[in-house]
């Protein structure tokens, strides 16, 4: 018990540490929102950014009458960047900003919630690598909701570790607990997830347990609360069937590019993680020898079970519970694609911290902690810049379609795009994202605008299907946007437009789309 004559001594200490580690939070978000911020604007917008622009362009009626068909687990996002795109516009740069903004915030969780379990050294270290994480860098230059995901999966953290470090009961900590869980979840139904980490930190943690009712008892109202989107996401399940198409849990997909985007930075990253569960592994054997001793009289009574909360611990959670769990119900299920491990990518921040932590503790030198920020830093320059170049967002060359339509095509041109891909692959995107720079042609396969599906996209006829309307009279030039792949072009509607009539007259290849001119 404080002595009552130092006690306001000992709360002035207090508010000292928390308005440093509030100061580190702060400069570790606007590093972080920077870093992601920066060259955000210049990789053309691909498939799922596509999805989110053109779900936020609808009207409200609209939106919701493709949420009762697809993508209710991304609504709220989607009501969300309506408002925005409303305000500042729909530019690259626009509609990327909010997941800058996630980032910066998850960055400002991490590095005061392991400032508080760690001290202010830690938490600049892991404010450090959350703001170079590439799984991070990517999110915060990306039109999805992934950013805010890790960033509300941060902030839940950061709740609970304050909950954690009570000495009494906290029911307004728990209530703002449940408003973020319940936000989150909207947001993102694998944002749930996270309280199968939290519950496992809260009860491997002597010093915490006493806190499980009211988690408990906030998780039950949430899911409760969820129960609309739980039946929404379970009867739109067949969206994401495509993933059972592809081999989405792979070595390379679950140790590289869930988290590290890059062998380089993987290697780093993993060995750091393996220092600071390596520390954890031991500090715990010791304190049960210590325990058994303790029970048995052979050692001196000391506080066991009164150390602040474990950051190592929270962190092996928050990586390995939820994504676990998505990859072990993967192959009934198939649930899992890497850039879902956005959520946990905050705990992978964490443990890369707390390994070079350690080193600095072990070594007792400063310079040891420069190096392994300096390794973390070299490791991601690579990646943060590959992930700024222009088709760096899943290969999509859309900026370079428009530039060459608008620079090329007359007033009056009709123009057909490749409809034989996945929807997100499609070439209509390019016009779909950037109807300016297409003003001068005329979409003569268009059957049904995405404003008026119930999907998120165009719907087209086939070349033959638009002729038999007479969508190609007085038409004498036509451009022809297919998709395309290194070695292979995929041929939609070139051979019906010359049995039209049209014969190419010029060709121009893309990053991965190639343009034909046909005339007539």
């Amino acid at each position: 018990m404080v002595d009552t004559a130092t006690a306001p001594v000992v709360s002035a200490v207090r508010m000292s540490e928390r308005r440093r580690l509030g100061v580190i939070a702060v400069a570790a978000g606007a590093v972080a929102m920077a870093v992601s911020l920066i060259g955000s604007w210049i990789p053309s917008l691909w498939g799922d950014e596509a999805a989110s622009l053109l779900s936020a362009q609808r009207s409200f009626g609209s939106l919701f009458m493709m949420l009762g068909h697809v993508d209710a687990v991304h609504g709220l996002y989607y009501v969300l960047l309506h408002f925005w795109v409303h305000l500042a516009g729909t530019s690259p740069f626009a509609i990327r900003l909010p997941s800058a903004v996630g980032v910066g915030i998850g960055a400002a969780a991490v590095a005061w919630m392991g400032g508080r379990m760690r001290g202010a050294r830690f938490a600049v270290i892991a404010g450090i690598v959350a703001a170079v994480l590439p799984r991070l860098t990517y999110a915060g230059e990306e039109a999805r909701s992934y950013a805010t995901d890790a960033a509300l999966c941060a902030v839940l953290c950061a709740i609970v570790v304050e909950i954690a470090l009570q000495e009494r009961r906290s029911p307004a900590l728990w209530t703002a607990f449940g408003i973020v869980l319940v936000f989150a979840t909207y947001l993102f139904l694998y944002n749930l997830l996270i309280v199968i980490a939290i519950g496992a930190f809260l009860v491997m943690t002597p010093t915490a347990r006493r806190h499980l009712r009211g988690f408990v008892t906030a998780t039950g109202l949430v899911v409760l609360a969820s129960a609309p989107l739980l039946v929404f996401a379970y009867l739109e399940r067949a969206q994401v069937s495509y993933l059972a198409d592809e081999a989405q849990v792979t070595s390379s997909s679950v140790f590289v590019q869930m988290w590290f985007g890059a062998v380089p930075f993987a290697i780093v990253g993993w060995l750091l993680i393996l220092v600071a569960v390596g520390d954890l592994v031991l500090r715990t054997e010791r304190d049960r020898r210590e325990a058994r001793a303790l029970a048995a009289g052979a050692a001196p009574v000391r506080s066991l079970g009164t150390e602040k909360p474990d950051v190592v611990l929270l962190g092996l959670c928050w990586l390995v519970l939820p994504m676990g769990i998505l990859i072990a119900t993967s192959v009934v299920v198939h649930g899992f694609t890497a850039r879902y491990g956005t959520i946990a990518a905050p705990a992978a921040a964490i443990l890369i911290a707390a390994g070079i932590d350690r080193l600095v503790s072990l070594t007792g030198r400063r310079w040891v902690g420069i190096i392994g920020i300096a390794a973390v830093l070299v490791a991601a320059a690579p990646v943060w810049a590959s992930q700024r170049g222009p088709y760096s967002m899943n290969e999509s060359d859309w900026n370079e379609i428009a530039a060459t339509v608008q620079a090329n095509a007359h007033q009056g041109d009709g123009i057909v795009f490749d409809e034989g891909v996945r929807p997100s692959r499609r070439t209509r995107l390019a016009m779909s994202t950037d109807p300016a720079a297409f003003s001068t042609v005329k979409d003569v396969t268009l059957r049904v605008p995405y404003a008026q599906n119930h999907t998120w996209y165009d719907s087209a006829y086939t070349v033959e299907q638009a002729a038999a309307l007479g969508r190609f009279h007085g038409i004498d030039r036509v451009w022809v946007v297919e998709y395309s792949m290194p070695g292979h072009v995929y041929l939609w509607g070139t051979q019906s437009l010359e049995q039209l009539g049209y014969h190419e007259t010029a060709k121009y290849s893309l990053h991965r789309s190639v343009i034909y001119l046909f005339t007539r």
